[in-house]
């Protein structure tokens, strides 16, 4: 109830008390009853009155102590204004950036294969599927080391945790010429810059879960300088050139240059050429060497054609011209190439001409889904140990030729977000050996779910 109300109560009432007042006086009661009764009811107004008035001292109490604690509340609030005016500004935060802090990230694929009878899974397999792990650390001014730890590869044919690319890295070495971004240098383990694939083959870049038929990718010890200059990309590496990570058997070394340019935001085009240089094979004559390139290709290696007893060394030159064109939503990839192998059988002419190449879409259905499509084949008049899908026991290790390999596949993905994507894919493979026979029943169905943190 509030004062006014209070207040206008007890003037009403003190109002209708005279008035009973001047009434008696004016007019006497007849009797005591009536007098006692007036006189009860005077007494009772009385009492309201003074409860009235107590009220109103009680809220006028409570009144006077807000108004002080206000009063209190404004001063303190002046105050802390007045410090903080009177405070130094402060720092803006430090940003991190890659000149303060170690970098550890991973990716991983969990996964379903399955082939024909005649392909690398008859079994229909659950695996855990090209697995890595990645550290970058600064260690100087533009000086950065990179370690990537393979947990598994699908590649992988043994148990156990390997390193992929290790290497220190000199950033932006051209800005002390006054040419920013246009030479960098890296020593250690590195990827072979030869073709487009294979910086888009791990489970979060690669639309598929297959790759090319030709699939040329491998990291390998040695050297590499790349840069921009305007529109041209470039990357040149020299490196050991074969599979052993603890040593090189022959002194030849691998040259590899990628030359990219790029026209427009939407096209990238980019020529390569490699040469693996001679790869000691382990023979009678020479017990231990390479007998393996570190340079990955239809799905095994380069390696010699002629029997150990009589072959010491092979070679293989590579050269490949790519295409990429983007739009929004979508991605067009298209690559040409052809390697020259031989080896220095002395009755044989092991020099064969292998012609390879791969198209490729992606286009968006919604934000998330996605479809993709890939066509890819190689083609080797003489033959060639390609494991494709196939056994790699049946179709590289053993003396049995491939003159045509064919692969076109069709799948489907799902990116719940940048980390993360599903995968679903069936490949169709066939070809024809040497000796005219057809190769069969290596189709794949795979489903994937990769991840990256």
């Amino acid at each position: 109830m509030s004062c006014r109300s209070l207040f206008l109560r007890s003037l009403v009432g003190g109002a209708c008390l005279g008035t009973a007042l001047r009434v008696v006086a004016q007019n006497p009661p007849p009797g005591d009853a009536a007098l006692q009764t007036i006189i009860e009811q005077n007494q009772q107004l009385q009492q309201q009155v003074r409860a009235q008035q107590k009220t109103i001292d009680e809220l006028n109490a409570r009144m006077e102590e807000i108004r002080r604690a206000s009063d209190r509340h404004e001063r303190e609030l002046r105050g802390l204004q007045e410090r903080a005016a009177a405070a130094p500004e402060r720092p803006p935060p430090v940003e991190r950036d890659r000149d303060h802090e170690v970098r550890i990230g991973a990716e991983a694929a969990v996964s379903f294969f399955s082939t024909g009878s005649a392909g690398q899974f008859p079994k229909s397999e659950f695996r855990v599927d090209d697995t890595r792990i990645t550290l970058e650390a600064p260690v100087w001014k533009r000086v950065y080391f990179y370690a990537e730890l393979n947990v598994l590869t699908r590649e992988a044919n043994v148990q156990g945790v390997q390193f992929g690319e290790l290497y220190v890295e000199f950033e932006d070495v051209g800005a002390a010429w006054g040419q920013p971004k246009s030479l960098n240098l890296r020593a250690g383990s590195i990827n072979t810059p030869f073709g487009e694939e294979y910086a888009v083959r791990n489970p979060m870049s690669n639309p598929l879960i297959s790759h090319s038929l030709s699939d040329i990718w491998g990291p390998d010890e040695g050297i590499e300088i790349y840069g921009t200059l305007g529109v041209v990309r470039y990357a040149v590496a020299v490196q050991n050139g074969g599979i052993s990570q603890l040593r090189d058997f022959n002194a030849d070394k691998t040259l590899a240059v990628r030359i990219g340019l790029d026209p427009s935001t939407w096209l990238h085009l980019s020529v390569s050429a490699m040469r693996t240089g001679e790869l000691a094979t382990v023979s009678p004559v020479t017990t231990v060497g390479d007998n393996l390139s570190s340079i990955w290709f239809a799905n095994a290696f380069f390696r010699a054609l002629g029997p150990a007893s009589r072959t010491t060394h092979f070679t293989a030159d590579l050269y490949e011209g790519d295409a990429v064109v983007s739009w929004k939503g979508g991605q067009f990839r298209a690559a040409l190439g052809e390697v020259r192998f031989g080896d220095n059988d002395p009755l044989l002419d092991n020099s064969r001409r292998l012609k390879y190449g791969f198209v490729e879409g992606t286009q968006s259905i919604t934000e998330q889904l996605y479809a993709a499509a890939r066509y890819s084949e190689i083609r080797a008049p003489g033959g060639y140990p390609l494991a494709g899908w196939g056994n790699a026991g049946t179709y590289f290790y053993r003396p049995s030729f491939t003159e045509e390999l064919r692969r076109a596949s069709l799948g489907f993905g799902y990116r719940f977000g940048p980390p993360l994507v599903l995968k679903l894919e069936y490949t169709w493979e066939s070809g024809r050996m040497l000796n005219g026979a057809p190769r069969n029943h290596e189709d794949f169905f795979g489903a994937q779910l990769g991840m990256k943190f």
